[in-house]
């Protein structure tokens, strides 16, 4: 089991306040994470519906993670894309590989209601596979939280479910299988291995799915 953690800069506090983050997935307020050798920006992410926004935070606390990885020997941290906008996704994703040296990316299980095999994110993809990049696929809160978490925090019950819908979308869409040179990392994946028969019968090859990295947060 692989542990990570993430951080949260206050510049990227006060975005996600801004934006209307106050209670981050239903939590009573922002967590406090513990140092730890593999960083990122935890859900929800860095896009709150403006994409040049996105963009410019994105590039902000992906900055901050390369220089909190200089503090501290042994660190290493994990990008954040701007996504659903693709393009600038790509920028990014060159800038924190060849610029940043970042160590891989996070990706959400669902970025303004669209899930990881998205269409439109195959150039994405493509990106990464040629970069072989390590990526943790993390889970935010799902589009329709409002009517299935009754109130609770979402990480609760509906994280788990949330990973198991990313997963099985990769895995439909054919993702895993075009690009299979991308590492996979998966937190709150405990579902996974009691659906890997249901998405089989509809016809997903979850073979792929026993190279994937089982991570655990240390918070």
């Amino acid at each position: 089991m692989t542990v990570y953690t993430h951080f949260l800069p206050p510049e990227y506090v006060a975005a996600a306040e801004r934006a209307g983050h106050l209670r981050p997935d239903g939590l009573p307020g922002w967590p406090t994470f513990p140092s730890g050798d593999m960083v990122s920006i935890p859900s929800p992410g860095v896009h709150f519906g403006d994409d040049f926004r996105a963009q410019v935070l994105s590039r902000r606390v992906n900055e901050l993670a390369a220089e909190l990885r200089t503090q501290r020997p042994g660190c290493t941290f994990l990008a954040s894309l701007p996504l659903p906008d693709v393009d600038a996704a790509l920028a990014e994703l060159d800038y924190a590989y060849d610029v940043l040296r970042a160590d891989g990316v996070i990706l959400l299980s669902n970025v303004t209601g669209l899930y990881p095999g998205e269409p439109s994110w195959e150039p994405v993809w493509r990106a990464l596979n040629a970069r072989s990049a390590q990526v943790l696929l993390h889970p935010t809160s799902p589009p329709q939280w409002r009517q299935v978490a009754l109130d609770r925090p979402r990480a609760l019950i509906e994280f788990p479910f949330e990973v198991a819908r990313a997963v099985t979308d990769l895995t439909l869409t054919g993702v895993l299988t075009r690009h299979p040179d991308i590492r996979f990392a998966v937190s709150h994946g405990e579902l996974l291995p009691g659906l890997a028969d249901r998405v089989e019968a509809a016809g997903g090859d979850t073979a792929v799915w026993e190279n994937f990295v089982a991570v655990d947060c240390c918070a």
